[in-house]
């Protein structure tokens, strides 16, 4: 096969979800199902994707459109949704000249794999059958269409759970929904097809009979693991679906030379990177586009989202938010670590301390208590308990400048915007409004007075 093009459809609302958002854009460990589904397309080689749109498809196309590879994708709107047949003919005239095979998927089985679809398309070219589908074998297979066989196995239809009889109904093989086509047969297929049923419909199941009468190789490829094929209907299904993903996920990173504690506690979106032997405790989650280095170890009560963490980095009850971090860099506990930061290696930020869009050079320390805003810290800096940069006027924000070597008295306060040179000193306690020559000492607070046994004469 040359040229594949995978269709997919997204139409529907997803009545059972109880939500104004579209079904297929609600969100499983930070991406939509549509957007899982148009990945495996796109990594088992099919060349271009479209997508059948119906409610709120504005919504289901900008969506789309912000995905990686968006370039690649075309759009059909099925208005009005008359079912999974009209839905694939409605995408038909967009289907390139050159396809060979067409891919069918539905945009509510974000658990099915890559690996999976080459296999199905390897042995649909194999094969030389006009279509084939995914089927599975399920103890419970309300709701599903049924696979119907002929006596040596071969494939004879499909019928839908409301038109099925009895019999048909006690039938555990499944459709999934998802086939493989010969562009030119199906085109035949689709113009025969017909709404007599209870749902007034247009079912794609019904162009396998269409082409098995006339006299065309049907394939039916069943898969052993169900749960690859489940489409999503409802929250708890989503749920259900958003738990094996983690657990696959987790299983991977495992693989992969990361120690997770507790895999079931541990809470790894699709789109992040972690090296060889580091350590993810429990109560941790790791957001889109985070990448972590070799040898960390993620506390527990970690969040990171958005941030790069460098090699040896320990942390503990920490949030990193769009930030990088250094090499052997310690975080926490009870640590914030707002977006635009920039910590070089060998940085404490400790109990209780948050930065926000603050860069701190090699081997600085911020134990604990406290807050530096909108900051250039230099190297080698001690910053005492306590001390805050006054950052913010109630209209604007301005900048604080601490030089190499720098030594911060606890309870500094400085006042926006201010520099303190290399190797200076304040005092503690001190509110700085002024800048600070290299090499010097700054105190800035009022004398201290004593009055002598005003304890007594107050009584």
């Amino acid at each position: 096969m040359d040229f594949i093009t995978a269709v997919v459809l997204a139409a529907g609302k997803g009545l059972r979800m109880k939500s104004s958002l579209p079904k297929v854009l609600h969100p499983l460990l930070n991406r939509s199902m549509l957007a899982y589904v148009l990945q495996a397309a796109r990594e088992s080689g099919a060349r271009e994707q479209i997508v059948v749109t119906g409610y709120e498809g504005q919504m289901v196309r900008a969506a789309v459109e912000a995905l990686p590879g968006a370039a690649d994708c075309r759009f059909a709107t099925q208005e009005p949704q008359l079912g999974t047949g009209h839905a694939l003919q409605t995408a038909m005239p967009g289907v390139n000249s050159a396809c060979d095979c067409l891919l069918v998927l539905c945009g509510d089985t974000p658990l099915l794999s890559a690996a999976t679809l080459s296999a199905f398309l390897r042995h649909f070219a194999a094969s030389g059958a006009a279509a084939a589908l995914l089927s599975c074998i399920l103890p419970e297979p309300y709701g599903y269409g049924r696979v119907i066989r002929g006596e040596n196995g071969e494939l004879l239809g499909i019928v839908e759970e409301k038109d099925a009889t009895a019999a048909q109904k006690a039938i555990r093989e499944i459709n999934s929904g998802i086939y493989c086509f010969a562009p030119g047969p199906l085109r035949q297929a689709l113009a025969m097809l017909t709404n007599d049923n209870a749902q007034g419909e247009y079912y794609l199941t019904d162009t396998i009979a269409a082409l098995r009468r006339q006299g065309w190789p049907l394939e039916a490829v069943c898969l052993a693991d169900a749960a690859e094929i489940t489409g999503i209907n409802d929250r708890v299904q989503l749920s259900a679906a958003g738990q094996l993903m983690q657990r696959r996920i987790n299983q991977a990173w495992m693989l992969a030379g990361v120690t997770i504690i507790d895999p079931g506690s541990a809470y790894i979106d699709a789109d992040v990177s972690i090296g060889a032997d580091t350590v993810i405790e429990p109560q941790t989650y790791i957001r889109a586009g985070s990448s972590i280095g070799c040898g960390c170890r993620i506390g527990v009560g970690t969040e990171i989202a958005a941030s790069r963490l460098g090699n040896g980095v320990y942390t503990r009850h920490a949030i990193i938010d769009e930030s990088e971090i250094g090499d052997n860099c310690q975080i926490g506990p009870f640590t914030r670590i707002r977006p635009g930061s920039k910590l070089a290696a060998n940085v404490k930020a400790g109990h209780f301390v948050e930065l926000k869009k603050a860069e701190i050079g090699a081997g600085s320390k911020i134990p604990h208590l406290s807050y530096v805003g909108d900051a250039i810290i230099g190297s080698g800096v001690n910053i005492g308990c306590g001390s805050i940069t006054c950052n913010y006027d109630g209209k604007h924000k301005y900048s604080t400048v601490i030089g190499d070597d720098a030594f911060i008295g606890s309870n500094t306060n400085f006042v926006a915007p201010v520099y303190v040179g290399a190797r200076a000193v304040i005092g503690a306690g001190s509110t700085i409004t002024g800048d600070v020559p290299d090499d010097a000492l700054a105190i800035a607070r009022a004398k201290q007075v004593n009055k002598l046994d005003y304890n007594l004469r107050k009584k």
